[in-house]
């Protein structure tokens, strides 16, 4: 009944405050993952993060506009482990946990190459910790937006690997197809009762360990969708729908839903994983700054306004950006 009742109580949040339609439909799994995790948080911090509920989840995709306009930002969303392994060297034992091992052994510049999510998901959690020490709220909602975004992003298979969108073996496609259309389609159906957010002993261990659980399902997701995909009418596999001004060519719902019965609940599973773990990233962090009262802080309306204007200037240079037709990426 417990679980029920839960579950009847997050419907209801969605359903009260509806998910804003963005550009791109790989945003609604950052959104729904950000918003969600505010329910794993204890009482001391639940009642301040529901207050910025809106800002925390609708900029969970803020990463992925600054991507296209800022230097540096896109190797923070992944990292190809692969590429540092073969048939008889294990990635994971190759590439050294910590930052400077790492650098001492492959360079900077190749690290920045293949991707350093798992550490940039470290750096940020010492920047909240920082931030909650401070108690600065602007840097505390801020934080949280995008660290739940990039925890999200480590969540996804197709963010361990070199084969990022099925470009090496005829898959082109499948990272969009996993990452937005089955969730686009099946999300309102997912069980969101994930628990109470834990403390993480080691935040770039935690890292570590989803970047790992996510590749081992790397294999499996590919092969599936090649299966299917050798299978089903090929008239049938792909339809045509209206967004916006817009007709997108997408998968079809046939299509969609054999793919995720196939997956066995694979995007649910890592959905709801990436929930508990962005709750209790942020758990840590507040933890380790001291458990300062949250409850004391409150930012001003003309402040609130202030980050609200940043979030739409970067909406305006996203929007501005000439990317249709691109290829997506990482």
């Amino acid at each position: 009944m417990k679980r029920s009742f839960v579950n009847s109580i997050v419907l209801a949040f969605i359903l009260l405050f509806p998910i804003k339609q963005l550009n791109s439909w790989v945003f609604f799994g950052h959104i729904r993952i950000n918003k969600m995790a505010v329910f794993t948080l204890p009482p001391e911090m639940i009642g301040f993060y529901k207050r910025y509920v809106d800002y925390v989840s609708e900029n969970a995709v803020n990463p992925d506009k600054r991507r296209y306009a800022s230097k540096g930002e896109a190797p923070r969303h992944y990292i190809d482990i692969d590429h540092y392994g073969n048939d008889t060297l294990d990635p994971f034992e190759a590439v050294p946990m910590r930052w400077q091992d790492a650098i001492a052994k492959y360079t900077e510049d190749t690290l920045q190459a293949y991707g350093i999510v798992p550490w940039h998901i470290n750096s940020m959690m010492y920047w909240l910790t920082d931030a909650f020490k401070k108690q600065n709220v602007e840097r505390i909602i801020y934080l949280s937006a995008d660290l739940g975004h990039y925890i999200g992003d480590a969540h996804v298979p197709l963010h361990t690997t070199k084969n990022y969108n099925g470009q090496l073996t005829g898959q082109r496609g499948i990272h969009g197809f996993w990452e937005s259309r089955i969730p686009e389609l099946t999300a309102d159906e997912y069980d969101y009762f994930v628990g109470r957010a834990a403390y993480i002993k080691s935040p770039l261990e935690d890292a570590w360990n989803t970047v790992k659980v996510s590749h081992v399902a790397v294999d499996s997701m590919l092969n599936f969708e090649r299966i299917l995909n050798d299978k089903f009418p090929s008239d049938q596999k792909y339809t045509y729908e209206n967004r916006g001004a817009s007709i997108m060519k997408q998968y079809s719902l046939d299509y969609t839903m054999a793919y995720n019965e196939m997956l066995d609940g694979m995007v649910e599973r890592r959905m709801r994983k990436a929930v508990i773990s962005v709750g209790s990233m942020w758990y840590t962090a507040w933890v380790n700054a001291g458990e300062p009262d949250l409850n004391k802080l409150l930012l001003s309306p003309k402040e609130l306004v202030l980050l609200e204007k940043e979030a739409k200037e970067l909406e305006e240079q996203f929007e501005g950006n000439a990317i249709k037709g691109r290829e997506h990426d990482h």
